[in-house]
């Protein structure tokens, strides 16, 4: 009997340390766990972004996949989509906004596309995020590229959070921002 009382004297003792440990959140911390990260790799929401290096138009090369410090956005875009010229100047403005917890990488599709209308386009709109150059459209074809523009909204760990084709609204496009940089 008195090896009981011990016993739950010492159980009310642990789980009250647990409380004073995480007293911000509440009983529900002391349960909580995190949730694992995906281990397969896809061009789907839910799965690791697959990984891929490329060299951009600054001549840096750039590489995305696996954990970062910031959230990353990837814009498969040709300088002949229309599409692409009307978000254009929406994806610098969400670049320059958010660009201490976001970076964004303009993929050029260039088998797709010529470099040289590719760089006519930069310039026309200006834009001040790096521009990779997918010469050969492998990377396009790891995310199973069907459209231009494809959006992938990838979190800082390595996670899509969301692949969008076509474009959105610029409030909605920045709503979906918002919610991977949160993460």
């Amino acid at each position: 009997m008195k090896r009981n009382i011990y016993i739950g004297i010492v159980a009310v003792l642990l789980i009250g340390f647990a409380l004073a440990q995480n007293a911000g959140d509440g009983i529900a911390a002391v349960f909580k766990q995190e949730e694992p990260l995906p281990t397969e790799t896809g061009p789907r929401a839910g799965l690791l972004a697959p990984g891929f290096s490329l060299t951009a138009m600054d001549g840096k090369t750039y590489n995305v996949g696996g954990a970062k410090d910031k959230a990353i956005f990837v814009n498969f875009w040709a300088s002949w989509c229309e599409p692409c010229k009307q978000e254009a100047p929406e994806l610098n403005s969400l670049a320059a906004k958010y660009k201490d917890k976001l970076d964004v990488y303009g993929v050029n599709v260039t088998s797709y596309d010529k470099l040289k209308d590719a760089k006519a386009f930069v310039d026309e709109y200006k834009l001040t995020f790096p521009i990779l150059l997918d010469e050969d459209g492998a990377t396009y074809a790891k995310y199973n590229g069907v459209a231009f523009p494809t959006n992938v909204l990838i979190d800082a760990n390595g996670v899509i959070q969301e692949v969008i084709l076509g474009i959105l609204p610029e409030e909605e496009l920045e709503r979906k921002i918002k919610a991977v940089i949160k993460k």
